[in-house]
């Protein structure tokens, strides 16, 4: 199936996803039902492997719904492994400096170019014959390439990594970026608000997609759109599940005149 993700980005348009932690198949059903754009699978703090990842890109990319694998760290061949195994998209974590970002650029758009000829290429050193450019141009066609932003020296070298050709989005990951601020979790801090919000003008104002994770509600979310944020992904099918359970038991307890006390410790999650 063609890869429509990178066009609709291109396009100005907005996209929208959540995490997907559980290989269990019938997940779709629920992605579908919400009429999202993408899955993002994590497996830098999610224990999927390499299999479980590639059956999910495979399921969810033959449903139309394109799968965006975060690698453990930016290592090159973990992003080719991802690509391989069906990922349209691919976002290295905690990038800080230049080479990085061309390590990943390298990998995503110019895979299965490899060696001293792929960093003369991504140097600037070596030309690239027509028929090599439209093959790799062919290749990697509507694949994503994306950089997690949350250090305070991502902020600072920002300028820099967005202006390495090849780069389409960044992710804002913003549990690193407030501890790396020294405000940990402060979401509502106003220095996270102007970082944040720096960041969001800053990729925009260059044509590159950008995004940020929240989980505890969708209000965070429309905040940060109206800032310019059109990779919108939100929550996690394990953190839904969790809060709509504790709220209906809670609901029912309620109802039922017990208190949480009451309730075996087997219970409480």
């Amino acid at each position: 199936m063609a890869k429509k993700l990178l066009k609709k980005l291109a396009d100005g348009k907005r996209v929208y996803g959540t995490c997907i932690t559980s290989t269990a198949p019938l997940w779709i059903k629920a992605v579908r039902s919400a009429r999202l754009d993408f899955v993002f699978l994590d497996t830098e703090h999610v224990p999927l492997e390499r299999m479980e990842v590639a059956a999910l890109c495979q399921l969810y990319g033959a449903a139309g719904i394109a799968p965006v694998v975060r690698i453990p760290s930016p290592d090159p061949i973990r992003a080719c492994q991802m690509l391989d195994a069906g990922a349209e998209g691919i976002l290295a974590p905690y990038i800080e400096n230049v080479e990085q970002v061309r390590e990943m650029v390298g990998a995503i758009k110019y895979r299965p170019l490899k060696g001293e000829r792929l960093k003369q290429l991504l140097n600037n050193s070596g030309s690239v014959e027509p028929e090599l450019k439209d093959y790799l141009a062919n290749y990697n066609r509507g694949n994503i390439c994306m950089l997690n932003i949350e250090s305070v020296p991502a902020f600072e070298k920002l300028d820099d990594l967005l202006d390495v050709e090849g780069v389409d989005a960044v992710f804002i990951g913003p549990h690193d970026l407030s501890l790396s601020l020294r405000i940990p979790e402060q979401y509502d801090h106003p220095k996270f608000e102007e970082v944040v919000k720096l960041i969001v003008h800053k990729c925009r104002s260059k044509n590159k997609a950008v995004g940020i994770h929240f989980s505890d509600h969708p209000g965070r979310q429309t905040k940060w759109i109206t800032e310019g944020v059109n990779f919108i992904i939100y929550s996690s099918d394990i953190m839904l599940l969790t809060q709509k359970l504790s709220d209906d038991f809670n609901i029912i307890r309620e109802s039922a005149g017990d208190k949480p006390d009451d309730v075996s410790e087997a219970f409480v999650v």
